[in-house]
This record gives structure tokens, C-alpha cells and sequence, in this order.
């Protein structure tokens, strides 16, 4: 009876995390909306990394602070382009501006995500979209939802009747990488009916997540970029493993999500 009583108390702690995560993700959001606009112009590298970490910095003053204040003793993710294992205990993966390149091109394909990580495992996710208001959420055995509403995966059974996306988890991958996702694009136009080509990763598996479209494939990846959305989808009903159908972890060269009924013919289709 206390072991119940003390992984209840673990639920409602987790529950209670979630809300006031998304408290401070939302802040976050509210800042970076303010600052977009018009293209933020740039002639060098070292010019657009300027201009990236300004809106990093922008919503970090936001959600250190006050997610370092709701779990005094879990790490921080520095990188959002990291990838691998993390050290035992907790840690908050944080993206400040997923898709930040979009946003200094004033495009809206952009959000701002928070998931804490026990053990190596995302326990509790939000993902939220300044520009439509929209926010994700999902927490572990308690579904994932959208403003409240549950999410659930397509129920498409045929590849060809299905819209995948993929992603480039990064800029200047080698060209291994590069010929994989040139390959798997080429193999995907053959097998389903329409491909979609963007980043961020995030805002892909959160469709998957809402049943708007069926399959997210990507080679490399980090953990900010997958973490979030490998928690929506699999809260909402969906299969994560690599594109090989193995167990996905943040070690893994790929990653694969989709729709139940759809994974082993994704699979078949990525390793052609």
C-alpha cells in the first residue's frame, strides 16, 4: 500500500510540474513573440550566431530561473544540440527557440520547449507555439494533450494514402548523414503519398502526435529536438524507434515515429 501510495504522490508531483512548466514556457513564448518580425539580415556565420543566441538568451532570462526553481537539483542541458545519454538523475532539456533559424526569417515554424528527464527518460513535456497560441503538453502514463484536448495518432493503415515529414537535425552534418537523408527522401517520395521537408523536428512529431500527419523519420538528431516530440507521440498512441525498428534511445544514428499500423512499412521503405 505505501508503494502505491508514494508513486500516486510521484503522479501528482509530476502533474503539478507540468502545469507550472508550461507556466514559464508560455512567458518564455510571450518574449520571443515580441521579438519577431521582419528578416533579421545577416552576412556571416558569425552574424547569424549572434542573432540566434539573442533570442536564446531572451527566453533562457525566462525559463532558467523559474524551471531551476521548480527542480533545484536537476541538471541543465547547455546545448541544444547535443545528443547521447545524460548523467543518472534529472535534467531539463530545454530548446529556447526550436526552429530559431525560422524565426529571424519570419517564418512561423517555430515554438519553445521544456521536457524533464529522469533516468534518462522524458517524464513531462511542453511544447507551445507563441504565434497561434497553440501548446502541447504530455506526461508520462497520462496522455498528451493539446489545450486540454487528448491527442491520438492517425489510424492511416497505407503508407501510400499517408503524409510523412522529415527533418535536418543540424547544419553542417558530413556527408554520410547527408546521402542518408537524400536516399531515404527519394525512397519516401516512392512509398507514401506526399513528403514534407522542414525543421524543426519538434513541430513534425507533434503532428504525428495529433493524427494530422502519419510518419517523422530523421537521421542524427538531438536531444531537444526529439526528446518532446518522442514523448507527445508516444503518450499519444504512437510507435519511436529507429529507422531500422529498434529500440530508439538519444544514442541512436536515427529515429522513426509513426502511426502503429504504418511502422513496419516505413521501416521497409527507409531500409531500401
Amino acid at each position: 500500500m505505501s508503494e502505491m501510495l508514494q508513486a500516486t504522490d510521484v503522479v501528482s508531483s509530476d502533474a503539478y510540474l507540468l502545469e507550472q512548466t508550461e507556466v514559464a514556457v508560455r512567458a518564455a513564448g510571450s518574449v520571443l513573440r515580441e521579438r519577431f518580425g521582419g528578416v533579421v539580415r545577416y552576412e556571416t556565420r558569425e552574424e547569424l550566431m549572434r542573432a540566434l543566441a539573442a533570442n536564446d538568451d531572451a527566453a533562457l532570462d525566462i525559463l532558467r530561473p523559474r524551471l531551476t526553481g521548480l527542480r533545484p537539483d536537476a541538471g541543465w542541458v547547455e546545448d541544444e544540440l547535443d545528443g547521447g545519454a545524460l548523467p543518472p538523475g534529472e535534467w531539463w532539456v530545454v530548446d529556447p527557440a526550436e526552429g530559431n533559424v525560422n524565426h529571424l526569417h519570419a517564418l512561423p515554424d517555430w515554438a519553445v520547449t521544456a521536457t524533464l528527464v529522469r533516468e534518462n527518460q522524458p517524464v513531462l513535456t511542453v511544447v507551445h507555439l507563441p504565434l497561434t497560441g497553440e501548446t502541447y503538453t504530455a506526461l508520462t502514463g497520462a496522455g498528451a494533450h493539446l489545450e486540454g484536448r487528448p491527442l491520438r495518432v492517425s489510424p492511416t493503415t497505407d503508407l501510400g494514402l499517408g503524409i510523412v515529414a522529415t527533418s535536418q537535425a543540424r547544419p553542417d552534418e558530413d556527408e554520410t548523414v547527408v546521402r542518408r537523408v537524400g536516399s531515404s527522401i527519394t525512397a519516401m517520395l516512392s512509398g507514401a503519398l506526399v513528403v514534407r521537408t522542414s525543421v524543426p523536428a519538434t513541430l513534425h512529431l507533434a503532428n504525428v502526435a495529433a493524427g494530422r500527419i502519419d510518419a517523422f523519420w530523421q537521421y542524427a538528431g538531438a536531444r531537444a529536438d526529439l526528446l518532446p516530440g518522442a514523448l507527445l507521440v508516444t503518450e499519444a498512441g504512437g510507435r519511436i524507434t529507429d529507422t531500422q525498428g529498434r529500440p530508439w534511445t538519444p544514442q541512436s544514428e536515427s529515429f522513426l515515429a509513426t502511426a502503429p499500423a504504418l511502422h513496419t512499412q516505413a521501416v521497409t521503405t527507409l531500409s531500401h
